[in-house]
């Protein structure tokens, strides 16, 4: 899946913004506060309302207030959040459209529309439209049809109407398109990662993909050793080449039905626990996992993956991300260090500021003095410390 433009009004700090021809790489700089965490929180926010509901994904986010702490301040009207996509870089562009009102002092889903436009002109096909928890769904599957005629609606009334209709009719087969949008939200990853929750020992049990907050590390660890020894191999070599006197890494199950996590440098003949590694060690393996994933996920954000990290590694890191990207799974990274700034392709920056206490996104390929400073060799990190990012303070 590649999103291609985002459109946001009134969500948080975004009173009314768009992004367009966001790249499958795509990398996020600004001062504390402009709202790089918010962007990300649309996509959790999305995929929470996927697997719960409207109400619940709501108050995750903004607490006992719901709707009232998500609107942007100062603002009365509907929150909007708005997509184009493509399924597959073959795939027609499709929209989906989430528009998101209050009824009786509770949220619900004022209007959910997904459609395709199935040539460069044209009116797009509506596959989806439902208001209030009721509407319709297409059933046809999308290459079998070459007129809007041919479409067979089927009429649907959600038990609820703060539930998304992606959500109910994903479940189906008959619906094919909303189906295979379900699943793509659904294997969304937001990267919240703590070495804490990754050091301490694990229950015996079962994962093949890294958790949002890193706390199955050894366990995905064992997976991709059992499982995939090949990838297993390859994050090995490349630990060991980033990080000084790693030899080996291993998952050992105890008689008490715990995994350890255990590291091996090569000028000692015992092992070291998990907890005894640097952050930047457990990092780094934690990052190689999730980047060496065999069902990469579609979409993947992560914050300012600099913390603990020695500088020098982050060129590395950075074209790492950038060939997941390439693999089909569009990442999106915020940070705050010019040294991994440095490695980012022009077309692949965007910077947010804050104007009269609401967010704007800018891109550093439409800025002709950051464009025409590349052209002369300069780089996107000493650039932005330099403040040619208009608006930005560098911390």
């Amino acid at each position: 899946m590649k999103i291609e433009y985002l459109r946001l009004k009134n969500f948080k700090a975004f009173q009314d913004v768009e992004m367009k021809n966001i790249p499958n790489f795509c990398i996020l700089v600004g001062a504390n506060g402009t709202g790089k965490t918010t962007l990300f929180n649309v996509f959790g926010f999305l995929r929470d309302a996927f697997t719960t509901n409207i109400h619940t994904a709501l108050t995750k986010q903004g607490g006992s207030r719901g709707i009232s702490e998500m609107r942007s301040r100062g603002q009365e009207e509907d929150i909007e959040i708005e997509l184009k996509f493509r399924v597959t870089p073959d795939s027609p562009l499709a929209t989906y459209l989430l528009i998101i009102g209050e009824k009786d002092g509770l949220p619900i889903v004022k209007r959910e529309v997904l459609k395709y436009r199935r040539k460069s002109r044209g009116k797009p096909w509506n596959f989806l439209d439902f208001s209030e928890g009721k509407g319709y769904a297409v059933t046809n599957e999308l290459d079998q049809i070459t007129d809007e005629s041919e479409l067979r609606r089927d009429e649907q009334t959600l038990k609820s109407p703060d539930i998304l209709a992606v959500k109910g009719l994903a479940q189906f087969e008959k619906f094919p398109v909303v189906k295979a949008l379900g699943e793509l939200i659904e294997n969304w990853h937001i990267s919240d990662f703590h070495i804490s929750k990754a050091r301490p020992e694990q229950e015996a049990g079962y994962a093949e993909h890294l958790s949002t907050e890193g706390g199955n590390l050894s366990l995905v660890t064992q997976y991709l050793y059992q499982r995939h020894k090949d990838i297993f191999d390859l994050i090995l070599s490349k630990l060991a080449h980033r990080i000084p006197g790693i030899s080996n890494i291993d998952a050992k199950t105890t008689e008490e039905g715990r995994v350890l996590l255990r590291f091996q440098d090569g000028s000692f003949e015992d092992p070291f626990l998990a907890r005894y590694v640097s952050d930047g060690t457990i990092k780094m393996l934690a990052y190689l996992i999730l980047l060496h994933d065999p069902r990469p996920h579609p979409l993947l954000c992560v914050e300012e993956p600099e913390n603990q990290l020695y500088p020098k590694l982050l060129a590395e890191l950075a074209e790492e991300f950038r060939a997941y990207a390439n693999r089909g799974g569009q990442v999106f990274v915020s940070t705050h260090s010019p040294d991994f700034l440095n490695s980012a392709k022009l077309e692949e920056v965007f910077w947010l500021v804050k104007e009269n206490g609401y967010t704007k996104i800018k891109r550093a390929a439409e800025n002709e003095q950051i464009s025409e400073y590349i052209k002369l060799g300069d780089q996107l990190g000493y650039l932005w410390k330099e403040g040619f990012f208009e608006g930005v303070d560098p911390q």
